[in-house]
Order: C-alpha cells, then structure tokens, then sequence
C-alpha cells in the first residue's frame, strides 16, 4: 500500500509494537505515552527503510487473471508493513528506554 495508508499502518503497527515492548521489558518502559511516540516513530522509520530496500513495496507486475494494479491493495505488502512498523517500534521503544534507565543512573 502506497501513500498515506502505508505510512498510518506503519505509525499504528509501531505504536502496537511499543507498548508490547514497554510491557514486556519493565525496566525500558517509559511509560503510555513515551511507548507509543517512540513506538510510533520507530515504526514509520524501519518501514520507511524496508520500503527502500524493496520490502513491503508493491513492485512486480501481476500475474495473469490477477487484480489489475490500480486496486491498491496487497496482502503481502500489508503483511510486511506490519510486522516492519511493530518490530521497529518495539526496538527503538527498547533502545530508548535502556539509555534512559542508563542516563539516570
């Protein structure tokens, strides 16, 4: 998915993936908010970069009896988006929150 509906999937996926991490990881949680706009950012930014690697990028021509182009949607790019936004935002989430917890040491 192109444009802004990738990017939103990608923030949301993030934000999900955040809080799982914060959840997860008591001593890098930075709370609610914190979980989810660093989340947030983490997964706008790996999906970002798996979509210029060519990863969750729709770019092959359909095969033949397949939906024409122009219908926007492909599983497969959602799948990669979803899994790319989540697991960028509970890194970055876990990053952030163990610098944190070192910096206040």
């Amino acid at each position: 998915m192109q444009g802004i509906i990738g990017l939103i999937i990608e923030i949301i996926a993030g934000v999900i993936g955040g809080n799982a991490a914060g959840a997860g990881a008591k001593n890098a949680n930075l709370g609610t908010a914190g979980n989810s706009i660093v989340g947030g950012i983490g997964g706008l930014v790996l999906g970002q970069i798996l979509g210029a690697l060519g990863i969750g990028e729709p770019g092959m021509p359909p095969a033949e009896g397949v939906a024409p182009a122009g219908t926007g949607f492909d599983i497969g790019t959602l799948i990669a988006q979803l899994i790319g936004g989540g697991a960028g935002g509970a890194v970055l989430t876990l990053i952030v929150g163990l610098i944190r917890n070192m910096m206040s040491k």
